[in-house]
């Protein structure tokens, strides 16, 4: 029975795209023994006023974390809410098999990475395109009832803030709400308990996580580049250096090489470059 994990975050959360490294790696390390639910929770109803903060925020994530990110969405036309692509991650997880996560994926590249505004059902509706979703089911999950259902549980799970959570600082207070900070992971064991991580935490720190809830590595080897590129997709050279345990140059320096043998397609970023497989 693998563990599952209840993975706190919102698809315009800058710090969960800067925790991609370390939940990839959990991916590969733990493959089947570990299963995923991405639990949506809502980091803005609308946003109002003057957005620079963002600008910023997200620029000082990038730095920390060295993953691409570009703020200008801020700038030049920003999303209203973030809810519409909560609910659409939940309507991408009825038929998906990876729980949503290609899709939360492709959703994180469109804001954080690509500057779209991706607040409509039009523009969400075009993101399931290239994630391998049945579109016109898709557009009829995301319309239904059960989506909105579906977001409404995430957000009460969201704010039914654990005392540990406290104990940790992981909790924020907005407004006069209270909620996980994002992301944030539940490790379930079959027993009940439950292991949190809060936060942009060192791998380790995931890592131990999943092994207190009983997940046991399956991954004998990290991937080679070419293997990790053809699992995921686009990845940043962190990831990669991350989940094929590489230094970070060394990272660099073969995903160069791969795109000088025409193996790997270089996408450009503000702060940096995303890696595909050519």
């Amino acid at each position: 029975m693998p563990v599952h994990v209840r993975y706190y975050t919102d698809p315009a959360c800058s710090v969960s795209f800067g925790n991609e490294p370390a939940l990839r790696k959990l991916m590969v390390e733990f493959g089947a023994d570990v299963s995923f639910t991405y639990v949506m929770g809502g980091l803005a109803r609308t946003y109002e006023g003057d957005l620079d903060w963002l600008v910023r925020e997200w620029l000082d994530v990038s730095e920390r974390s060295a993953m691409p990110i570009d703020p200008r969405l801020w700038l030049e036309g920003p999303i209203r809410s973030t809810y519409p692509g909560c609910m659409a991650v939940k309507a991408a997880a009825e038929q998906a098999t990876d729980g949503g996560y290609a899709y939360l994926r492709a959703l994180r590249e469109g804001l954080l990475c690509f500057r779209r505004k991706l607040d409509t059902t039009e523009a969400l509706v075009d993101a399931a395109r290239g994630t391998g979703l049945d579109v016109e089911r898709f557009r009829i999950d995301l319309e239904s009832h059960a989506a909105v259902e579906a977001f409404g549980a995430d957000l009460d799970a969201t704010r039914s803030v654990p005392e540990e959570a406290r104990e940790r600082h992981g909790a924020k207070r907005i407004g006069d709400r209270e909620r996980v900070v994002f992301p944030s992971a539940s490790f379930e064991a079959d027993e009940g308990a439950t292991t949190w991580v809060f936060g942009s935490a060192p791998y380790e720190e995931w890592r131990e996580a999943a092994t207190a809830a009983g997940a046991a590595p399956v991954q004998a080897r990290p991937p080679d580049v070419p293997d990790a590129l053809r699992r995921f997709g686009r990845m940043a050279t962190a990831e990669v250096a991350a989940v094929c345990d590489l230094p970070g140059p060394k990272a660099a320096a073969e995903l160069w090489r791969l795109a000088a043998d025409w193996r790997a397609k270089p996408v450009a970023v503000l702060a940096g470059w995303l890696f595909e497989p050519a």
